[in-house]
């Protein structure tokens, strides 16, 4: 969510502001503005909406100075209005704010009392106004009155400021909220991640969790939470300066879902040995033989693809195997094991909960991977060992191409595990990994169902509620399938295993509820069949996702089918995926939403 651009240049800084702000926009945002510093003085632009809104704004009027910061929101206080969008500014200061100031309400009274006037329902808007207490009232300069003035706030953030009269100057804070600086000639540069700063240089020094930074055209100086004046490594960045765009597809997300054939071959080829079939994990990796016990967590789609792998690793390796969401399991008093390991997975690499619960697990003493698709995130830097995902930059909040590559990886890993716990065999590997070397192709082969499925899709677009079973490695992906349904087309679904339909949930069925069944031809597909059975003998409409052994096995009266490549049983939620995401960005499609960037939801979540 939320972008935060900053930079210090020679020329008028505004119209590279707004380029880089619309690098931001696969975050999610409802608003957006920049302020800059011009002979001195703060000036700024702000507009509710899209960034075509501000960018009309400051054709109208534009926004002169070589010194500026610019910001998309997404609305966490107050309503996604002009006056709530960032930045906010006194006449001393201008700051933009990604995250949460969780005492902004004991901090706002107490400055009310002291006399300051708000004007908007932010939290964000405390941060000027408790600068420029400092600056005014303590006489401080701008970076003491900054640093004091985080010194004050609770929670998640990251903040950058710039100040009147101070053209070659920007202050900035990370606490939970990613923050990278960039490094020019003779100009620097601030980003929410290295993507966003990718057309101005490659050059870049990410701020550790407390860190806080004074930005000067010559240089930077950063601090620790403590003050002390500390060294951060200057990397270069491999984000590509190119705007990514849609080839031709209607939406990043047809986009992302066709391109999956050849981002999991790329997957892929980071773990498998095409010659030997064998898994090659990198260097660090999980000693799988002394492990006794995995912890996984994420949120959302990656949460998903962590409950899919559970199979996978008590199938292939007999590994004990807790799959948790990251913003309960940061919460709970998990008693981790002396030889257990905690495996995080997360598409951007920045969110908030998984990287709090990879912290806990860390103080633990846990050892930490992470499956990631941005190997310069926090989540990277964080963790002792990094799985990458290679999907390549993923646009569409509704994530699908990472989803099916974070399958890809910890496919590998299972497999890998099971070998090193002496539970495959080499020819048990070989077998599983050329399964896995068919699935681009088997990808490609679903994704010729497409004009079946728009079909289908205008039917679903009329139903209120939609139930999707599935069992084994079925019943996770019939709940990502339900995730996706309601990401994008806004109608109220449900996942449910498949044996729990007659334990509640079947009293929701009538002709008028769609019922999504994903049954490969795999050990559960007889049991799951029935439970299809079930339902419609009360009148209910079922949409069958099987091979065409499994179509022609599962009898007459369905309402509808979609045939899937066969494919390997334990590898199959991979393939059925293309199928799931297809039938929900149609569905959404017909309604008429927006599939890319859907109401309320944000692409990178760095606020719990």
């Amino acid at each position: 969510m939320c972008g935060i651009i900053g930079i210090l240049g020679k020329n008028d800084v505004a119209p590279s502001i707004l380029a880089g702000l619309k690098r931001l926009e696969y975050r999610g945002y409802d608003s957006a503005g920049v302020a800059t510093v011009m002979t001195g003085q703060l000036d700024r632009r702000r507009a509710p909406g899209k960034l075509s809104a501000l960018e009309a704004v400051m054709e109208e009027r534009p926004l002169g100075g070589p010194t500026g910061i610019g910001h998309t929101r997404w609305a966490t206080h107050g309503a996604p209005t002009k006056t709530n969008a960032h930045p906010h500014a006194t006449e001393r200061v201008s700051v933009v704010h990604n995250g949460i100031i969780e005492n902004f309400a004991e901090l706002r009274q107490e400055l009310i009392d002291n006399g300051a006037v708000f004007e908007s329902e932010t939290d964000a808007e405390v941060c000027p106004q408790l600068i420029t207490h400092y600056l005014e009232t303590q006489n401080c300069a701008p970076a003491e009155a900054f640093h004091n003035a985080i010194k004050r706030m609770r929670g998640a953030f990251a903040f950058a400021a710039i100040f009147s009269g101070e053209d070659d100057l920007m202050i900035c804070a990370r606490k939970g909220s990613p923050l990278a600086i960039g490094h020019g000639d003779g100009e620097m540069y601030l980003g929410s991640d290295a993507y966003a700063l990718a057309p101005f240089t490659n050059r870049i020094t990410y701020l550790d969790e407390g860190d806080w930074a004074v930005i000067r055209r010559a240089g930077v100086d950063i601090f620790d939470n403590g003050g002390k004046k500390v060294l951060r490594p200057e990397t270069i960045s491999s984000a590509s300066a190119g705007i990514v765009e849609k080839d031709g597809h209607r939406h990043f997300m047809a986009k992302e879902i066709h391109e999956q054939p050849e981002v999991v071959a790329h997957t892929i080829s980071r773990y498998v040995d095409p010659v030997s079939k064998t898994i090659k994990l990198p260097d660090g990796a999980f000693d799988f033989a002394a492990l006794d016990r995995l912890t996984i967590s994420a949120c959302g789609t990656a949460f998903y693809a962590g409950q899919i792998s559970k199979y996978w690793f008590e199938r292939w390796a007999k590994l004990p195997v807790e799959v948790d969401i990251a913003s309960e399991l940061r919460y709970r008093d998990v008693p981790y094991t002396p030889n257990g390991g905690a495996l995080f997975i997360s598409q951007s690499g920045e969110t908030a909960d998984t990287l709090a619960a990879l912290r806990d697990a860390k103080s633990y003493g846990q050892k930490i991977a992470a499956v990631i698709n941005v190997p310069e995130s926090s989540i990277a830097r964080e963790s002792d060992i990094i799985f990458p995902i290679a999907a390549g930059p993923e646009v569409g909040v509704a994530s699908t191409k990472a989803f099916t590559c974070q399958l890809v990886a910890l496919a590998c890993i299972a497999i890998a595990a099971g070998r090193a716990r002496g539970i495959l065999t080499l020819q048990d590997e070989i077998e599983i990994v050329g399964a896995l070397l068919e699935t681009p192709r088997k990808l490609s082969e679903a994704l010729k169902a497409s004009g079946s499925i728009e079909k289908i899709a205008h039917d679903i677009a009329k139903a209120e509620d939609i139930l999707y079973i599935g069992r084994g490695v079925s019943y996770p992906l019939a709940m990502e399938g339900a995730l996706k349904l309601k990401e994008i087309s806004y109608i109220h679904a449900e996942g449910y295993a498949a044996g729990e339909l007659k334990h509640g949930p079947i009293a929701l069925i009538d002709e008028n509820l769609p019922v999504v069944v994903i049954a490969p031809l795999d050990a559960h597909f007889e049991k799951t069949v029935s439970n299809m059975q079930e339902l419609m003998a009360r009148g209910g409409k079922a949409l069958l996702m099987s091979c065409k052994k499994g179509l022609q096995q599962a009898g007459d009266g369905i309402w509808t089918s979609i045939e899937i490549p066969e494919t390997d049983n334990m590898l199959a939620p991979i393939v059925y995926a293309v199928p799931i995401q297809l039938l929900a960005y149609f569905t959404a499609t017909t309604k008429g939403t927006d599939v890319d960037q859907p109401r309320n939801l944000a692409k990178s979540v760095t606020v719990e």
